[in-house]
């Protein structure tokens, strides 16, 4: 797996649209025999996070369990720890200028993928500066949760990921 870290705008000239970036990244990921999915960082709150997501979406789908015919969109439920598409579809990419992390994987050349998406983004850290109000809010993590744990935010985003495989 690899993560490819930037801002894209969407409604300038390169990708005046969703559509358009997720074509292009669906392209690069055809080409290169890889999964793309592209992620708001701010609700992303470490690289372990989509590293869980990938593994249950997988291990589901291996089962002949999944929840959706894509893998991009299934590793999207996961990491968004939701079964409906269009919740979990907030994790996207935004109109406007977004601070992202795109996530490469898959048996095909992930390297020449992720260098492909490099090209696509104006390259910036983002992974870990998630935006903690909206992550507590998106995925329901309470004050009281918090003081009733010594677990941190991304262990509780972890515990969401793992529990979506329970509430079949």
């Amino acid at each position: 797996m690899e993560l490819v870290e930037g801002t894209v705008e969407i409604g300038d000239e390169a990708f005046p649209d969703i559509e358009t970036l997720v074509a292009t990244l669906d392209g690069i990921g055809e080409q290169y025999g890889v999964t793309v999915q592209a992620f708001d960082s701010r609700y992303i709150v470490s690289s372990r996070h989509l590293e869980r997501a990938v593994e249950l979406a997988d291990r589901e789908r291996e089962r002949g369990e999944g929840i959706a015919r894509d893998r991009g969109v299934e590793i999207m439920l996961y990491a968004a720890g939701r079964r409906q598409i269009q919740r979990a579809l907030e994790l996207g990419i935004g109109e406007g200028e977004t601070e992202a992390v795109v996530l490469v994987d898959g048996d095909g050349d992930e390297d020449a993928a992720a260098a492909a998406v490099e090209d696509l983004l104006d390259s910036t850290a983002t992974l870990g500066d998630y935006d903690e109000a909206a992550v507590r809010e998106f995925y329901d993590i309470g004050a009281a949760e918090l003081e009733a744990t010594e677990q941190d935010i991304g262990a509780l985003v972890r515990e969401r990921v793992a529990l979506l495989v329970v509430e079949r």
